[in-house]
């Protein structure tokens, strides 16, 4: 149910905010693969969230990119 609810937030989302959030994503992803190389990382489970996030934001401006073409 939670990934339900994150898509529809991206959904609302403007294409300047995805563009945003995908940069946080990218620098949360980068911190937590740090943690992991140097062994802090607690919860290994947000590095498999953050990646699906990517994927959904990506997802999201392709179908606005392509909607706004058509």
């Amino acid at each position: 149910m939670k990934s339900k609810e994150r898509f529809s937030n991206l959904k609302a989302m403007s294409a300047d905010q995805l563009s945003d959030e995908l940069l946080n994503l990218k620098k949360e992803q980068f911190n937590l693969r740090f943690q992991r190389a140097t062994g802090q990382l607690e919860n290994t489970g947000r590095v498999r969230e953050v990646r699906r996030d990517i994927a959904r934001v990506k997802t999201l401006q392709r179908q606005k990119a392509a909607a706004a073409k058509a």
